[in-house]
């Protein structure tokens, strides 16, 4: 059937053959256009996670919306008047942008401390520096000793201050977010029926264009922003920062990545093709073909909607690698049955090659397949949508591969001479003699290495710091650090504390509380204050000083805010004495609305009995470990309130529990698609033995690259811990096309050892060509902006590097030593 397929179609109508893929791709192309790049905090999500829900409910409760952050570094005084003026021309230019709704800076934000004055009179006149009114003297000691204001708005040093841009809310965004939040999950927890199907259906495609329009004003407004803060650093060090900017930052680094790097990758395997085969045809044809799959497998995902996201932003570089390895092993292949059968035709020259290539690759496929399926597993969306882009991506370059290369190379003269065998390299001949008259070093070495893999696995951590993803010499580095380090670091991480009950306290006391103060205000501030005065009890407000307290006092957590903190300024305000239920809940009804969003409404909530405690993480310190913090903070406030309910929620939960999620069903997929593998191996060779040692084959390598992860410091994050997928993808690749071919050469005269030098010296070279052209391809990835993309390129290299060595060395000494053929 296959024989039919080449000869009476592939090879009979070449040209007809190929004027329809070039039909085909011209659709494909139109879909890839519609290909985009999603790095929003969406796509990091577990939709199942019941955090999730949470965190939304809380965010809506308590947040009023996204914003993003100046840092301010002036060469002059922070308060001196060149510096203000500035500070007030930054934020007047920055305000007349349509999406900015208004900015908090030490120009505007209330001066409760300077100077000292009684609740009554502050809430009757709360100044600011604006106004030109207050003591400088004072308003700096205010800044560098209120707690609502020290290592937030200023740095301790008092050199560094932060501006919040508050954007407008995009009610139309949030509405369709939430309609199709609602329907998703209740879609995990029940069918849905036909009319909300479709509802669900329109709703994604109504938010995708919604939000896509979004995200082009999003970027116009940074890129605004960026461009005022242009003038002012001549005056000062001005850093952007903010999740926003950092999703946008990313989505422009993806796209540069693709572009540049993608360029200069196929740019690179042209001059590796050219140094090995020494032949325009063997660089041409494997560029078309690659540019081909690549077009295809990017009309594909632009079909099914599969969005670009930071996990999936190398699917072409991978692709790449799978493609280039079926071409190069097809061209081995056909050179080396051209120099063998030098008076054949050319279409019998095409014809062998392609069927005597097609079960090896076909199972190689299938393989790798299987090994990027686990990731479909992992309950991630962009995690799944990386597993089906990669199986879609590699069955098209299969495809493509075995109807391309034959159909152009029917219409080309035969090879005269076998030019990519000029170019031969001594370390295959060198690592076959190495098996051949090495009695035990192999094993020896094998066992260091599965030694140093273990105990570079222990070492590994499971972390995601996105600090970490960008490189020190760029802006938004330096902004995170400067965030991080001088304004209380990055990563936000809100405690919810829902007190269980009501108070209870004596009414003697609640009598003496209005006794002692009715003489002090008004009995107009008495009647608005009453009824939430009973909220304001000394038992809760004890609670929320020991949270504050214990938050505050872990190394990890940089600044914490809460009611807490305005209790304290409260302490300041009333002659060092604790405020009482009554001026609290005077503090709270009186206080002017915009100071009141600023310093009450984001920490309490009355109606539902809660208090919020607003931390940001230190995102760069090297000894944090997210999940181990947050088990520790929710064991040690279970021992503070052990009545009452506590949770944490924000991205930092979120992240972390899509990373542990990805962890684990890695770790159990990982079983399941070894055990896959090895009864496909079992299939394939119908031998128990071969099926075990290419297993192991492939193991070795595996625990190899988990070692160098380990002891180089390198964190299993949301890209990293995708590279056990890609090492079985690539691994299985090499170690079928070997067996395959060892056990053809076995088949001539019975002998391991000539099989294995014979296969070293055909098979062999196909293996070394594509990791060489993989590795020095890859090099141009440590480039990249994106500190991630550059591990990727630096741990595709050491996989190239460990599965040739594991094929050529341990495989065939394997394959000899337990003598898995039958002689007969």
């Amino acid at each position: 059937m296959l024989r039919n397929f080449y000869s009476k179609l592939i090879l009979k109508y070449p040209l007809r053959v190929l004027s329809f893929l070039f039909c085909a791709l011209l659709v494909f192309s139109y879909y890839a256009f519609k290909l985009e790049i999603d790095a929003s905090a969406e796509t990091l999500l577990l939709q199942n996670d019941r955090d999730l829900e949470f965190s939304r409910q809380m965010k809506k409760r308590y947040e009023k919306g996204d914003f993003l952050v100046i840092t301010y570094e002036p060469k002059e005084d922070l308060l001196s008047k060149t510096s203000l003026d500035d500070l007030k021309s930054l934020s007047d230019e920055i305000l007349k942008l349509p999406r900015v709704e208004s900015i908090v800076s030490i120009l505007n934000v209330p001066l409760l401390l300077s100077p000292v004055r009684g609740l009554k009179d502050l809430l009757n006149d709360i100044k600011k520096l604006q106004d030109n009114k207050s003591d400088k003297t004072l308003v700096k000691k205010e800044f560098l000793n209120s707690p609502l204001y020290r290592n937030n708005l200023v740095s301790t040093d008092f050199k560094t201050t932060s501006l919040l841009i508050n954007l407008k809310k995009d009610e139309q965004y949030f509405f369709l977010l939430e309609q199709r939040n609602a329907l998703k999950a209740k879609q995990y927890t029940q069918n849905l029926n036909r009319i909300e199907k479709e509802k669900l259906k329109n709703l994604n495609f109504s938010f995708k264009a919604y939000r896509d329009k979004i995200r082009k004003i999003e970027h116009l407004n940074i890129q605004e922003i960026r461009n005022i803060i242009k003038k002012y650093e001549n005056n000062s060090r001005i850093f952007l920062g903010g999740v926003n900017m950092i999703a946008d930052d990313i989505v422009t680094f993806v796209k540069n990545d693709l572009l540049v790097y993608g360029s200069a990758l196929i740019l690179i395997l042209m001059i590796v093709l050219f140094l090995i085969f020494k032949e325009i045809k063997w660089v041409l044809i494997p560029i078309l073909i690659c540019v081909c799959s690549v077009i295809a497998s990017a009309g594909a995902l632009g079909f099914f909607a599969w969005e670009i996201t930071v996990i999936s932003s190398n699917f072409i570089a991978l692709q790449l690698i799978i493609t280039i390895s079926i071409i190069l092993h097809l061209i081995v292949r056909y050179n080396e049955l051209a120099q063998k059968y030098s008076k054949t035709s050319q279409k019998n020259l095409v014809l062998n090659t392609m069927l005597s290539k097609f079960k090896p690759s076909f199972f190689a496929i299938i393989t790798t397949i299987a090994g990027f399926a686990s990731l479909i597993f992992s309950g991630i969306a962009p995690v799944i949508n990386l597993g089906w882009m990669m199986s879609v991506g590699i069955f098209l370059s299969l495809l493509l591969s075995f109807i391309i290369f034959p159909a152009i190379l029917i219409c080309l003269p035969k090879t005269s001479k076998t030019k990519s065998s000029i170019k031969k390299y001594s370390f295959i001949q060198t690592s076959a003699n190495f098996v051949q008259n090495d009695s035990y070093k192999i094993y020896l070495f094998t066992g260091f290495f599965i030694l140093i893999s273990f105990f570079g696995i222990s070492k590994l951590i499971v972390e995601n710091s996105f600090i970490s993803y960008f490189k020190k010499d760029t802006q938004i580095y330096k902004s995170m650090l400067t965030i991080d380090e001088k304004l209380g670091g990055t990563t936000p991480l809100d405690i919810i504390l829902t007190f269980q009950n009501e108070d209870s306290f004596e009414q003697e006391n609640e009598d003496s509380f209005v006794e002692e103060n009715e003489d002090s205000f008004d009995e107009e501030f008495e009647e608005e204050a009453q009824d939430d005065k009973y909220w304001f009890t000394q038992d809760k407000m004890d609670k929320i000083h020991a949270v504050h307290n214990y938050l505050s006092s872990l190394e990890e957590i940089g600044f914490v805010q809460s009611f807490a903190t305005l209790l304290q300024i409260g302490k300041l305000l009333n002659e060092n004495e604790e405020l009482d239920s009554f001026k609290l809940a005077l503090l709270y009804n009186e206080i002017p609305l915009e100071y009141k969003d600023l310093v009450l409404s984001p920490y309490i909530n009355i109606q539902f009995n809660q208090v919020r405690f607003s931390s940001r993480i230190i995102d760069s310190n090297p000894s944090l470990r997210r999940d181990e913090l947050i088990k520790k903070i929710y064991k040690d406030l279970e021992k503070i309130l052990p009545n009452d309910e506590i949770r944490l929620s924000g991205l930092m939960i979120l992240y972390n529990n899509m990373l542990q999620s990805l962890f684990d069903s890695q770790i159990k997929t990982m079983f399941l698609v070894i055990l896959i593998l090895f009864f496909m191996f079992l299939l394939l060779f119908r031998s128990f033995k071969i099926a075990l040692i290419a297993i192991f084959s492939n193991l070795v390598p595996i625990g190899i690259i988990f070692a160098f992860m380990g002891l180089g410091g390198i964190p299993l994050d949301i890209m990293t811990i995708t590279i056990a997928a890609i090492s079985i993808g690539i691994g299985v690749d090499d170690t079928i096309h070997y067996i395959h071919r060892y056990k053809e050469e076995f088949q001539k005269d019975k002998s391991y050892v000539n099989a294995m030098q014979r296969s070293h010296n055909t098979i062999g070279y196909a293996m070394t060509y594509t990791s060489l052209a993989v590795i020095l391809g890859f090099s141009i990835l440590v480039l990249s902006n994106l500190i991630p993309t550059i591990y990727f390129g630096l741990l595709t290299v050491v996989v190239m590097f460990s599965i040739l060595a594991s094929a050529l060395l341990l495989l065939p000494k394997l394959l000899i030593h337990f003598k898995v053929f039958d002689k007969s």
